[in-house]
């Protein structure tokens, strides 16, 4: 198999992954006699930029943006990908914001929503490049205000294609694919072939759940994809004192990491809080792994301070893993800055070895509640042993002499 191409900001990026219509505070319904997308124009993008200077010293290299295009509520419904949605602000406040960021040396990764659309997007109920059957359009995966776009509509990709350079254009350095598991693998082949013609360092990031990682990243041309297997495996060895399933995780990864470097997380907008699932101790061990395995790691903002926060399956139920934000870091209480000065510590190691994110990884001794593997590649060797027992923790040895241990 071919390589998959690779964007250079896979071997260095440290995303900070934020949601910003929670992080800033916005409503996220409207209300009963609200028209669809009809929100006030509120400048709250600007709060995010408060924030940056807290991302830069956890020691990340940009920032993982959930939706900020003009949707109905919660982002993933989108009304007009050419424009901010209006309860984060308008083009101007773009601008600043990108400047900020880029002043600062922080990329943007943008979330693309281009699997579906809101029901009430013009082309639903016009003559748009929506899937329909019986000329009615196809909801996505039974979410009555979702509506699939028709991919194998030429339309489509030549949309696409034009939301993706101007965003590009226009500070972006790349885009995070909403559900590119659903997408046709030749979808993305057309549309990102084109898209490197103009921007060959734009980084593409798929969302993908499960399969042959590396197969489905190939066939779709996609730089990186999100390794939930190995999210699933992290929270529930340490729940359940059960490293045999973290050991066999770590060993698929292994398998994946020599053919593409995934994008690894403990958490995201879209799962229980970590420190929620595992407890304080459990969601810094779980730290320990992000940044200790191959990958390209990401923060979900506020697990570096230990947020809690349950996912439910109700009509708020996303609510509590996306919340807004203090206005600065300094509002923050001070309950989890242990965590964050772990954070720290571990993205510093990250940082001053690099070579991690394309490390072999081998599980070395295991039991129920202790693991102990090691990354190499190159002359380049780092030891891990993880603990659960009385006091969970953790140590860390690499063997240019540089040592780390902690947790409990």
């Amino acid at each position: 198999m071919s390589s998959v191409p690779s964007s250079t900001l896979v071997e260095h990026s440290i995303w900070w992954h934020v949601y910003p219509l929670g992080a800033c505070g916005a409503p996220i319904r409207p209300g009963d006699d609200q028209a669809p997308g009809d929100w006030p124009l509120e400048h709250r993008l600007p709060r995010l930029e408060a924030w940056l200077d807290h991302v830069i010293e956890l020691g990340c290299s940009g920032l993982l943006l959930g939706p900020v295009f003009a949707s109905v509520a919660h982002g993933y419904d989108t009304l007009d990908h050419f424009r901010i949605d209006p309860r984060l602000g308008d083009d101007s406040d773009w601008d600043h914001f990108v400047e900020a960021c880029h002043s600062r040396g922080l990329t943007i990764l943008l979330d693309g929503v281009f699997n579906h659309v809101s029901t009430h997007h013009a082309w639903v109920s016009g003559d748009g490049p929506i899937k329909r059957i019986d000329g009615a359009p196809v909801p996505w995966e039974g979410h009555g205000e979702l509506s699939e776009l028709d991919h194998r509509d030429e339309r489509t990709a030549g949309f696409v294609v034009d939301v993706m350079r101007h965003w590009l254009d226009r500070g972006a350095a790349g885009w995070r694919l909403d559900v590119a598991y659903a997408v046709p693998a030749e979808f993305w082949r057309t549309v990102l072939e084109r898209v490197r013609e103009t921007h060959p360092d734009a980084l593409f990031l798929g969302e993908v759940i499960h399969g042959d990682y590396p197969q489905i990243a190939h066939d779709a041309t996609l730089d990186s994809v999100t390794q939930y297997e190995l999210w699933k495996a992290i929270w529930s060895s340490l729940a359940d004192h059960n490293f045999f399933e973290l050991a066999h995780a770590l060993e698929r990864h292994d398998e994946f990491s020599q053919r593409m470097a995934t994008q690894t997380f403990v958490g995201n907008h879209d799962v229980t809080r970590i420190a929620t699932k595992v407890g304080d101790a459990g969601a810094a061990l779980a730290a320990v792994v992000l940044f200790t395995v191959p990958g390209m790691p990401s923060i979900y903002y506020g697990d570096e301070q230990a947020f809690r926060g349950e996912k439910t399956d109700t009509i708020s139920g996303d609510d509590a893993v996306r919340p807004p934000l203090p206005a600065t870091p300094a509002e923050m209480l001070p309950t989890g800055d242990w965590l964050e000065d772990i954070h720290k510590a571990l993205i510093g190691l990250r940082r001053r070895h690099p070579w991690l994110t394309r490390g072999r990884l081998q599980v070395d001794n295991i039991t129920n509640t202790s693991l102990d593997y090691h990354v190499h590649t190159g002359g380049h060797r780092l030891d891990v042993h993880l603990d659960l027992e009385s006091t969970p923790h953790a140590m860390l040895r690499f063997n240019d002499g540089e040592t780390w241990q902690g947790v409990g």
